[in-house]
């Protein structure tokens, strides 16, 4: 089903559900979602247009890091139609009809998973996602290994965290979760085994402005040379949200998301870089633990639907100061790679941010890649306070990465999100913390220290004070949930020297 690769300028098309379709007279800045329903695949909805329901959740073939193809699931209304130019996606429609249901519609229907039906497509391509994900192993996943949020059937309760119903509630929808079997036999189960379709240069001109996809790091920079004002996108996970809710156009969109160099993750003995389009939930998969910080937050940014999109490049190059990889990032030490068509430059992430989402990142420049140095400290910790405990923005959030040797703290260093105008190292507290001993006195008179970082202001996610006092508290959790576990490292550290 590979898509014969065509000549820059040529119209855009898709494979929809097994048929060849061509993008049409639809607007440059046309959704993925608004194109399905304006060609009569009216299956998938629309309810929140910031990707935070589910409800227009689709299936994207991607090629996966060894060749063959994952069945991924993605929000719809936020990635621009013209980004899957030669790719392929499956809706709710092309999984199954009524007379001949998809394993997963039927489950659903068995489980009474559906009451007014408005989530159920949405919840369907998900759950059809993690039905197919390749490394799902019903057989290996024991009652006694299953746990609230993993099924026996080694289905990934997570996999639905970015569908919301509200009305069916969602017991009998984990129910038709848990009941699904290993893959059968047929067309998209066996679609796994061979690469996704090659994505296409594209070039689309249109009345409300032009779509290109750059192929190279040396064409995007050239474009961007051109047009500094230009829009850069490869997630699409704030871009989109602009376009749907604020109205946003732009003369030119670049998409850079299929440029190998942004796209890789690459370990070093020294270093891991991480291109900047690399979606988190790849990051995740390929590092598997080996950067235990970003382990731990990952699983907190926002959903599976959205990390599946989602990039560190896109998350710093808006320079909130409330993303959630930035407080990470910056107690990890990290660099960023920047890159013009006057060559690279790198930058401490620490020095990166100038002000309320202004950085030194100057017109004409793109981010390339984020670069965290090793070894890594031994003790690391990511608190994400928020009002849900998925898939919301933070109201403060705080990343540790100390080392601890022979109880004493060498170095220590602390990344905050939401405290200020800008992502913020606590350099003062780091500096209090270094050289101590690693007691629950050193940490109490640390989080005063701590409770007094970044200019935190009142909003309505949270009070001013409230926000220093989490700093404050998270410090002190720190040490209560690590304390024990230093001791006994230390010990049977020591016991090991001795023998």
């Amino acid at each position: 089903m590979n898509t014969p690769e065509a000549a820059a300028g040529a119209e855009p098309r898709f494979i929809i559900n097994g048929v060849q379709r061509e993008f049409g007279p639809s607007p440059s800045h046309t959704t993925v979602l608004d194109w399905l329903r304006e060609n009569r695949l009216t299956g998938t909805k629309e309810g929140c247009a910031e990707g935070e329901c589910g409800a227009c959740a689709i299936l994207l073939a991607q090629t996966d890091r060894d060749g063959g193809t994952n069945w991924t699931a993605v929000n719809s209304c936020l990635v621009p139609m013209a980004t899957l130019d030669g790719q392929e996606l499956v809706t709710s429609e092309g999984l199954g009809t009524p007379d001949n249901m998809h394993p997963v519609q039927a489950a659903m229907a068995q489980a009474g998973g559906s009451q007014c039906g408005y989530c159920t497509p949405g919840f369907v391509c998900s759950m059809a996602s993690e039905y197919y994900r390749k490394d799902r192993a019903p057989e290996q996943t024991t009652v006694e290994h299953a746990h609230g949020e993993l099924g026996s059937n080694g289905f990934d309760l997570q996999a639905l965290s970015g569908n919301l119903c509200r009305c069916t509630g969602y017991r009998p929808i984990r129910d038709a979760a848990y009941s699904l079997g290993a893959a059968l036999d047929e067309v998209l189960a066996r679609r796994r085994d061979n690469p996704a379709p090659d994505y296409r240069p594209t070039q689309l001109s249109r009345s409300d402005g032009q779509f290109v996809r750059a192929t190279t790091i040396e064409q995007a920079c050239a474009l961007l040379a051109e047009t500094p004002t230009a829009i850069l996108v490869a997630g699409s996970t704030d871009w989109g949200v602009d376009v749907n809710i604020k109205a946003r156009r732009s003369p030119l969109v670049i998409a850079i998301d299929r440029i190998p160099e942004l796209d890789s993750i690459v370990m070093r003995a020294d270093e891991v870089e991480i291109g900047a389009a690399a979606p988190l939930s790849d990051i995740e998969k390929v590092l598997d633990g080996k950067v235990p910080l970003l382990a731990q937050l990952i699983p907190q940014f926002a959903s599976r639907l959205i990390r599946n999109r989602a990039t560190l490049g896109g998350n710093l190059g808006t320079g909130s100061p409330i993303g959630d990889s930035a407080p990470a990032l910056l107690a990890l030490q990290a660099k960023i790679v920047l890159v013009s068509t006057g060559g690279e430059r790198v930058l401490p992430l620490a020095d990166y941010f100038t002000g309320y989402r202004t950085t030194l990142k100057e017109p004409g420049e793109l981010i390339k890649a984020v670069r965290i140095p090793l070894p890594l400290s031994n003790l690391s910790a990511f608190h994400k306070i928020a009002k849900r405990r998925f898939d919301d923005i933070s109201s403060v959030a705080i990343a540790f990465s100390l080392q601890i040797d022979a109880q004493m703290i060498t170095s220590a260093r602390i990344g905050l999100g939401g405290v200020a105008a800008t992502p913020l190292r606590a350099f003062a507290t780091e500096e209090f913390l270094t050289g101590k001993p690693w007691t629950h006195e050193t940490i109490e008179r640390a989080a005063a220290v701590l409770g007094a970082a970044g200019t935190p202001l009142s909003d309505h996610r949270a009070s001013s004070h409230y926000r220093s006092m989490m700093l404050s508290n998270a410090l002190l959790k720190l040490y209560a949930e690590n304390a024990v576990n230093a001791v006994n490292a230390e010990n049977a550290a020591s016991k090991e020297a001795s023998a």
